[in-house]
């Protein structure tokens, strides 16, 4: 029996670890939770790389102050995570990165970010009110011929359609190397990816809360089949 490609998890809160386990294992993969203080070591032996969501990165990272919205910084994990997109850049190694993931990625390529949508784009949509963590809340526009737009070919119809949504930040200046793969009605960037990269995919919403369907699934799949070619 072949095994499964081991995908990095990197740590989040406990209560919202399980979807991303066992979104990575419905796709195919191997979930190992690696934290920082493991270091880099704890990417050994990885095939891939799930970045999860959780609290604002520091806005120190990209040289503001923070916002009276702004969540406390978690210094440790910061520091893990953007080491980790370093890694993951330099080792092409397949990576997708989930809501603050996507942020982490972008500040790791020397992007900024909006740090409160609400106050900051007071004309944007509705990003982070929604009664159930799987409920639609807006449509995305996918960028033709983009990564994302050839991964969620590969799923079912549902997949191209509306996105969960519950952030309160977002990209503001694109990061090094990134291009755009969807963004809201409003403008606000929902995906990126690295067209030199063999598998690089950040989107804004939380396709974990849907593993137990075949929504977004396909996300994680291409995770895995990237990661096995390494494995």
């Amino acid at each position: 029996m072949t095994s499964r490609p081991r995908i990095a998890v990197t740590a989040c809160a406990a209560h919202k670890r399980a979807d991303y386990l066992d979104s990575v294992r419905a796709g195919g993969g191997e979930p190992v939770v690696v934290d920082y203080p493991g270091g880099l070591a704890a990417l050994s032996g990885m095939d891939g790389v799930l970045l999860t969501g959780g609290a604002d990165i520091d806005p120190a990272r990209f040289g503001q102050s923070p916002h009276p919205r702004t969540n406390a910084p978690e210094p440790e994990r910061d520091a893990f995570e953007l080491a980790v997109c370093g890694h993951a850049s330099a080792m092409g190694l397949p990576t997708l990165a989930i809501c603050r993931g996507l942020q982490v990625l972008n500040v790791a390529r020397d992007g900024t970010l909006i740090q409160d949508i609400p106050s900051e784009r007071p004309a944007a949509g509705v990003h982070d009110d929604a009664p159930t963590l799987d409920t639609l809340v807006h449509p995305i526009a996918v960028e033709p011929g983009s990564l994302l737009a050839r991964v969620l070919a590969t799923g079912g119809p549902e997949d191209a359609g509306a996105v969960n949504s519950r952030h309160h930040q977002a990209i503001d200046r694109l990061g090094a190397g990134l291009r755009v793969a969807a963004t809201a009605p409003d403008g606000i960037i929902e995906a990126v990816e690295d067209p030199a990269h063999p598998f690089l995919l950040a989107v804004q919403f939380h396709p974990e809360n849907f593993w137990r369907s075949a929504r977004f699934r396909c996300l994680f799949e291409a995770l895995t089949r990237a990661a096995a070619v390494r494995s």
